[in-house]
């Protein structure tokens, strides 16, 4: 989250990934960042001792949304 935020106030655009597990810590932080907004895409949790396949399906899942958090 800290590095989204930096990256966010320097004007570049950033997006954070977390897992479900971390949305209220991630909120948390954000707001004590001052930057409540910062764009996040949620991963399904736990990510720990998926195979290779599952992380790449998890990943194809999300990239729409990491682009156009990006691009927004």
């Amino acid at each position: 989250m800290h590095d989204a935020v930096y990256f966010e106030t320097q004007g570049i655009p950033s997006v954070f990934v977390m897992t479900s597990e971390f949305t209220g810590a991630a909120q948390t932080q954000a707001d004590a960042l001052g930057l409540p907004d910062v764009q996040r895409v949620v991963v399904p949790h736990p990510m720990q001792d998926r195979t290779d396949d599952e992380m790449a399906a998890r990943a194809d899942a999300v990239i729409d949304n990491l682009i156009e958090a990006l691009t927004a």
